[in-house]
């Protein structure tokens, strides 16, 4: 398992203005190298509800092109989640988008329901777990992280682990910033893997504050966290023989 460079992009949104947000990240991104990118959940609209305005269809799709062209213009996977309308049903939909403009998808399974996401997106049913650069990432956005049992890691029958990072992209806000922190911090102790997150900063239409605390947190629940409430983006490393060797020292997972 060699190492891999993760880029956080912790970007404040504009409100419903993709082409604004599209541009800010083409600002944020200029120059940078990396195996793969991380923005935030419904990364060109902000968390709005506003499903008939911004919605969009995955086959003819103008967002994921964009993504498709950032993935190849630099070498790069990518991973957030869009607004998409799919056989009359609308999902805020996870696209993990690879160098080659291959897309595996992962509709969110946890509606926030406090802010009506459960009256405008149907919810997903299973779980996503993506192959690349010899990781395997499980796929969540957002609410999901309050649900630990979606993402229960595993020893499979091959004695390989289900999966080796979980890639989280959020509109978090910052009154609950001590909630995503502490479960962010269980969830990579549990399920002894990397965890990746990152978060918007800013205020959105609704006047919800958004701190960021982007970061990366180490199977051992060690953290690496980007500046609080300011935009930036921030190139870290996965390490496999780190993960490996918690592995063998910690055999937790063999005892479920």
């Amino acid at each position: 398992m060699q190492d891999l460079n993760v880029t956080l992009v912790q970007a404040n949104q504009a409100w419903e203005n993709k082409t604004a947000n599209l541009s800010n990240y083409t600002r944020l991104l200029e120059g940078v190298t990396t195996d793969l990118i991380l923005l935030p959940e419904m990364f060109q609209t902000g968390f709005s509800m506003n499903t008939e305005a911004l919605k969009e269809t995955f086959k003819n799709s103008p967002s994921i092109q964009w993504l498709q062209s950032l993935a190849k213009s630099k070498t790069t996977a990518v991973y957030t989640s869009l607004i998409i309308e799919e056989d009359d049903a609308i999902y805020n939909r996870g696209v993990f988008v690879f160098p080659d403009g291959t897309i595996k998808t992962y509709d969110k399974r946890k509606a926030f329901c406090l802010a009506g996401e459960d009256q405008f997106f149907t919810p997903g049913t299973s779980e996503t777990i993506v192959d690349y650069l010899g990781w395997k990432f499980q796929l969540q956005i957002c609410y999901d992280l309050r649900f630990p049992e979606i993402v229960r890691n595993r020893i499979l029958p091959n004695q390989q682990t289900a999966y080796d990072a979980i890639l989280y992209i959020a509109n978090w806000p910052s009154k609950r910033s001590s909630h995503w922190n502490t479960l962010l911090n269980a969830r990579a102790i549990e399920n002894q893997c990397y965890v990746l997150a990152v978060n918007r900063v800013g205020i959105d239409q609704k006047n919800h504050h958004y701190n960021g605390d982007s970061q990366l947190i180490s199977p051992l629940g060690e953290e690496l966290k980007l500046t609080n409430g300011k935009e930036t983006i921030k190139t870290i490393v996965l390490k496999g023989a780190v993960l490996k060797n918690v592995r063998e020292k910690l055999p937790f997972l063999k005892d479920q």
